[in-house]
């Protein structure tokens, strides 16, 4: 017998994850391979992951693993929030309008501008001089 599982694809600034949501198991909140709470060192960036389940109200119903990878904290855990809500929809399309609603399902476009040639940065100049 094949486990039902769903998968969800997160994104956000360079960090990529994917969710695997478990219906009916008791396993809690893993991220690579870690317990979430062991993974993060912040409660904000847990309570960030964590979201969407909580605003579904399925908060014991599944496992999640998650494998996240690339950029910082607070990317990784803006891509889980965004893989979890994508595999909650999977694995109940009824939660679609409130997860959309809530802003769960729209990948956060913002990513850091490209530093420019001849500047110190993407926006800072070097000082001007006129003499």
């Amino acid at each position: 017998m094949a486990l039902e599982q769903f998968w969800g694809t997160g994104r956000r600034k360079t960090s990529v994850a994917r969710v695997r949501i478990i219906p009916g198991s008791e396993d809690g909140f893993i991220v690579n391979k870690k317990p979430i709470d062991e993974y993060f060192d912040r409660s904000d960036h847990v309570a960030e992951a964590k979201h969407p389940i909580e605003h579904a109200e399925r908060t014991g119903e599944y496992a999640v693993h998650v494998n996240v990878r690339g950029g910082g904290n607070t990317g990784q855990a803006g891509a889980i929030s965004h893989g979890l809500a994508r595999a909650l929809v999977k694995a109940d399309e009824s939660l679609k309008p409130a997860l959309k609603k809530a802003g769960f399902l729209t990948r956060d476009p913002r990513m850091v501008e490209r530093k420019k040639y001849g500047q110190k940065g993407a926006r800072a100049r070097f000082q001007f001089s006129k003499r």
